[in-house]
């Protein structure tokens, strides 16, 4: 994307999620100057009119603490749920009053914000896990996002529920002893391993559940436990796996891949992404890394950048 000849005074960014949707305006210097929240964006969670309302909901809050009204000059979206070009055709006629140019991309491309020209390979590891990259051609190319059942490799809910089966296991005596299966009751306040059934099983938020037990495999390996130090290097080995699988596919394997960051895992867990990056880093060289904290925020600074009308 070329940097714009016409001036912009405000530009929004906006990462709808499958539960919120975050807005973020910033001015011309990029400085944050607005910011709004509503509810999901996803509409094929929500349905279509659901999800356009909450879209602007969120914008219109960011756009009054920024003391400016829409349409702005420039918005870059990534929503959740917009997986094929049927949802892009769908969406977009929707985002018109929103801004004078749109660019519109799914939630985890949102990530690609980070980089130069948007160019390069987004790695999230939340709850989920995703590898997406774009190449200088527009070519989007996807590892991994098959979602819990199917995949979700080096996510928070796979590392939790490895930590869980490696608990009860050695409950059982089937597996090695691990400190695993003492912090996992400590943290859910039972004694009896058997309770765990009950507490796994609720019917209820079961993934994010499943998934906050990830800091205790996370916090074993680091004392040096066997089975959580084996866990969390299963879950590098595939995350390194899912970047250069969509890297080689697009053609970064020479020049370095560009890498974006993202997901509560590689954001939050320092050491976790330091061995992300080595692993990757041993198979393929690395171009710019850029860990993006909040994308709404990275790709309203990006949207910037977007040509302006003459």
């Amino acid at each position: 994307m070329r940097q714009s000849h016409k001036s912009i005074d405000f530009a929004i960014g906006i990462d709808g999620g499958g539960s919120k949707t975050l807005a973020v305006v910033v001015d011309a210097h990029g400085r944050e100057v607005g910011r709004g929240l509503a509810g999901s964006a996803n509409y094929i969670a929500v349905g279509l009119t659901q999800a356009v309302r909450n879209i602007y909901a969120a914008a219109e809050e960011a756009a009054r603490n920024a003391d400016c009204h829409l349409p702005l000059d420039a918005a870059w979206l990534g929503l959740a749920g917009l997986d094929r070009p049927d949802d892009h055709r769908l969406l977009l006629p929707h985002m018109d009053t929103l801004a004078k140019v749109v660019c519109l991309v799914n939630d985890g491309e949102l990530l690609l914000s980070g980089l130069d020209n948007a160019v390069g390979v987004a790695l999230i590891s939340g709850t989920g896990s995703i590898a997406l990259g774009c190449s200088a051609g527009g070519s989007v190319v996807r590892a991994g996002g098959w979602g819990h059942v199917l995949g979700d490799e080096g996510s928070g809910y796979e590392i939790g529920r490895l930590g869980l089966q490696a608990a009860v296991r050695a409950a059982d005596g089937r597996g090695p002893a691990t400190v695993l299966l003492e912090r996992i009751l400590q943290y859910w306040q039972i004694e009896d391993p058997s309770d765990i059934i009950g507490r796994t099983y609720t019917g209820h938020d079961e993934k994010a559940k499943i998934a906050s037990l990830s800091k205790l495999i996370f916090a074993a390996a680091r004392s040096g436990d066997r089975v959580a130090l084996d866990i969390v290097q299963h879950a590098v080995d595939e995350l390194a796996l899912a970047v250069v699988t969509v890297a080689t596919k697009l053609g970064f394997a020479e020049h370095g891949i560009p890498l974006a960051l993202g997901g509560g895992l590689l954001v939050n867990e320092v050491d976790f992404r330091a061995q992300v990056l080595a692993s990757i880093a041993r198979q393929r060289k690395l171009g710019q890394v850029a860990i993006v904290e909040e994308p709404a925020s990275t790709a309203a600074r990006a949207a910037l950048t977007l040509d302006q009308p003459t």
